[in-house]
């Protein structure tokens, strides 16, 4: 698949920089290094990545940083471990945490990570999704986020509707939507990664009615099809297509055009991680204000809560050339200033994970409503993918079929679960 790639012009002072350097270089004893940076096609994502390269580079005058960006989802998965595998990777990649994490064998392709200096300030509960072997090998970017459901806020007001506490009240907000001549629910399978955000994000909801599924599923003893809790992810997903609450392209829409439906108010609801509000931020500044956030409503209003995310975490692969460079900038991301600077890029879209890193007190509505959920005990669970290693890879593509009406959930579920076995045999794990 071809990638797009990015590259920054040069702010004019950062150019001075460089030319006065060019012309004093010598004096320095030092080559100018380019590192490659490669990080997914988020418009959030590549903000904050060239931020952070900028600010680098004028602080490291003999230093270059490269932004290129990959797509997300499944084709960005295959790139990465092509890449790893081929040798071709860049001097710092951005990729997932947690299970997918574990897929790429991070101890054979990557850097170990364990003795820098930023590790000193990076929250315990980032390093455990990025280690391997009691060796860890990522260092954080971007903040945790919740899984559940962008709305808009407007749409909410003109209909005097209130955020959902169970699954029928969502059904019912959904109802009036469509009703008003609006989409109630947008989905954009064009991008195929974002089919997945109401069985990931209704996890609180599993482990609310099965506490011990993570562990079931890790040890071959719980199915999706065989777990109702589970499988009831499948069915919200083809639910909300049989009643006719979908845009009317969503099986071609990207992620990009579904956050412009939801900007521009074209439609209520979008299934989507907390990260989103900084790409609104970034193209559709004066909606900002307009996006509110709630979790995937269960049956029960009793068991309301809320399942998140861990952030990304920038990695640096075994054969780069400029380790030193690398782990030079590593240790620049994951400080304060490096936080500060990705808010300034793109906004605050959630907790970080280095320690003083606080947020400001005017941060964006999505960001106000998810931070009850972690001020609250018992209303927070880890995605399950940060529970478990094991994640099929083709669960994109399952729920476009179901979410599409060309598969049914039991189908579905079924289908997922025989790609999990493959995903758990080739990761080892006793049981299987």
């Amino acid at each position: 698949m071809r990638m797009k790639t990015t590259r920054r012009t040069m702010l004019a002072v950062s150019a001075g920089v460089v030319m006065a350097f060019a012309a004093s270089g010598p004096s320095l004893g030092q080559d100018k290094v380019t590192l490659s940076f490669l990080v997914d096609n988020a418009p959030s994502t590549v903000a904050i990545s060239e931020a952070l390269a900028a600010a680098y580079e004028a602080k490291n005058p003999n230093i270059k940083i490269e932004v290129e960006s990959r797509p997300g989802g499944g084709d960005g998965d295959n790139i990465i471990k092509t890449r790893l595998a081929t040798g071709e990777m860049a001097d710092v990649f951005l990729y997932n945490s947690g299970s997918l994490f574990q897929a790429i064998n991070p101890t054979q392709n990557l850097v170990d990570l364990t003795d820098e200096t930023f590790q000193a300030n990076t929250l315990d509960s980032f390093k455990s999704v990025v280690t391997a072997n009691g060796r860890v090998y990522g260092a954080p970017i971007g903040t945790a986020m919740g899984g559940g459901v962008l709305y808009n806020r407007k749409i909410y007001d003109e209909l005097g509707l209130s955020v959902p506490m169970t699954w029928d009240e969502f059904l019912a907000n959904n109802d009036a939507v469509k009703a008003s001549g609006k989409t109630a629910v947008i989905q954009s399978f064009g991008a195929t990664w974002t089919s997945q955000l109401f069985v990931l994000g209704d996890y609180f909801n599993v482990q609310a009615a099965e506490p011990s599924f993570a562990d079931d599923y890790t040890n071959n003893k719980a199915k999706y099809a065989t777990t109702p809790a589970a499988l009831r992810g499948f069915q919200i997903q083809a639910e909300v297509q049989a009643k006719g609450y979908l845009n009317e392209d969503y099986v071609a829409a990207t992620f990009e055009e579904a956050l412009g439906m939801l900007a521009r108010g074209e439609g209520a609801h979008y299934p989507m991680l907390t990260f989103a509000i900084g790409s609104i931020a970034t193209d559709y500044p004066e909606a900002v204000s307009d996006i509110g956030f709630f979790a995937v409503p269960g049956p029960s209003a009793d068991s309301n809560g809320l399942t998140v995310w861990m952030p990304a975490g920038l990695y640096i692969p075994a054969n780069s050339e400029n380790v030193d460079e690398a782990k030079a900038f590593l240790n620049f991301v994951a400080t304060v200033e490096g936080c500060d600077i990705q808010t300034a890029a793109i906004g605050a879209t959630g907790p970080y994970l280095v320690k003083g890193c606080d947020l400001p007190d005017d941060v964006n509505n999505v960001v106000a409503d998810m931070l009850p959920y972690f001020a609250a005990d018992g209303r927070t669970a880890p995605a399950l993918e940060f529970l478990s290693p094991i994640k099929g890879p083709q669960l994109e593509h399952i729920l476009v079929e179901v979410g599409s009406g060309f598969r049914s959930p039991e189908d579905g579920a079924a289908l997922y679960d025989q790609d999990v076995t493959k995903q758990a045999l080739q990761l080892g794990i006793a049981g299987w």
